[in-house]
């Protein structure tokens, strides 16, 4: 919701994130805060298996190359994440076409119909269910490639702990500050991929078309702090998973 607001002129604009919360729950109910839940619900599986699979393979075929480590493990992170966006991409349309949508919960078409809609009205390519694919390669790109160097590099330097429990808490601090780091890195990617698969300002014209382009445009109109729209929900989002 922050990443498709367009400055503080916009009519839909949260003051902060707590009314944004509020504004939700007053306007939309409680079901409102689990709109799209479906599309990364099924995209999950898919996603994660061909995330850990493909970094293996990459991992694997660029030990031929005699890379360092550290760049051999942010070099198949960029790989995985190319791989992971194309395949999670569709499932992001629908999702982000559900969560912008703010009439209420029970007014809302479902996931299927709503593909529907989409494949309907724009096909399968760049203007229907592949819409914002750039920046969907960007976007998990950058964050995989910054969060495997980071992830593995640092897990390699800092000692393991006999204990079981700091054991625990070294995997998950490194986990916690990898995922902020990288969410930090590639949130501009994601105002994009927010602007381009979410509502257009003006219905029937299309402001928001290309990954950089968009970027450029918001950038020149609301400053360079807008491309970094929602990134506190994001790292509460990403930093602990």
């Amino acid at each position: 919701r922050f990443q498709i607001q367009r400055g503080k002129t916009d009519p839909t604009s949260y003051k902060s994130l707590g009314d944004c919360f509020r504004t939700i729950f007053q306007r939309e109910g409680l079901l409102g805060f689990y709109k799209g839940i479906l599309p990364p619900v099924l995209a999950e599986t898919p996603k994660r298996a061909v995330k850990f699979f493909t970094f293996e393979q990459y991992k694997k075929l660029l030990g031929y190359a005699s890379l360092p480590p550290g760049l051999a493990f942010a070099v198949a992170g960029l790989g995985s994440g190319l791989t992971e966006a194309v395949v999670v991409n569709p499932f992001e349309v629908v999702k982000v076409t559900l969560q912008t949508n703010q009439s209420a919960f029970t007014e809302q078409p479902s996931s299927f119909v709503q593909a529907q809609q989409i494949i309907k009205t724009g096909g399968l390519g760049s203007q229907g269910l592949n819409k914002g694919l750039t920046a969907t390669l960007g976007r998990h790109g950058v964050f995989n490639m910054v969060y495997f160097g980071f992830y593995f590099n640092v897990k390699n330097i800092l000692p393991i702990n006999k204990d079981p429990n700091l054991e625990f808490l070294r995997k998950f601090g490194i986990g916690l500050v990898s995922g902020t780091i990288a969410s930090i890195i590639n949130i501009p990617f994601d105002v994009a991929k927010s602007r381009i698969q979410g509502p257009q300002p003006v219905p029937g014209e299309i402001k928001y078309r290309t990954c950089f382009k968009t970027m450029a445009t918001v950038y020149k109109e609301e400053g360079f702090l807008a491309l970094y729209k929602g990134l506190l929900p994001k790292i509460m989002r990403l930093g602990p998973g």
